[in-house]
């Protein structure tokens, strides 16, 4: 698409992370790249790659447009270069926030459910011996060596020697 409009391809930014969330390193780098004047367009898949909040997402677009900075998503075919992509674009991004509160909604609903069901959600809980690790650590071991000895985090084994500890 760069290659259609002739564009130079300035870097590619990507996210290991949510589009959820608001503070990601790969956006965050595109918007200061944006405020050093190091591309004028944004190229990108699809809306949602920005964010899935609307009010997340139109922040963006505020900020790209105050920089002189065009926005165009190739799967929604919009340019913001014109009044009538910018409609647009905040049409698309009410949808995709739409999307994502039905995906938590249902899996919320699902977990209700399976709770109904007497199914337990989440980690089972650690089968600990206290009493063992306590007497590790009175015994002279590190922290580090009970955590290599019942496979268990550093914290559990803190947690746990500090519940047995009088207040």
């Amino acid at each position: 698409m760069a290659g259609q409009r002739s564009l130079e391809i300035v870097h590619e930014y990507s996210d290991r992370i949510s589009g959820a969330k608001a503070r990601r390193p790969g956006l965050d780098q595109l918007l200061a790249d944006a405020r050093r004047g190091r591309f004028d367009v944004v190229m990108t898949w699809a809306c949602d790659r920005i964010a899935r909040s609307t009010r997340h997402f139109l922040e963006v677009l505020d900020e790209l447009n105050r920089l002189n900075v065009e926005f165009v998503s190739f799967r929604e075919q919009i340019d913001t270069g014109g009044p009538l992509g910018r409609a647009i674009v905040v049409i698309i991004g009410a949808i995709a926030e739409l999307e994502r509160s039905l995906i938590v909604e249902r899996v919320r609903g699902g977990m209700r459910r399976a709770r109904l069901e007497g199914q337990h959600i989440g980690r089972p809980p650690l089968d600990l011996d206290r009493q063992a690790i306590v007497r590790d650590r009175q015994h002279g071991q590190s922290l580090g060596q009970i955590t290599r000895a019942h496979r268990i985090s550093r914290a559990t084994v803190h947690r746990v020697i500090h519940e047995q500890e009088p207040p």
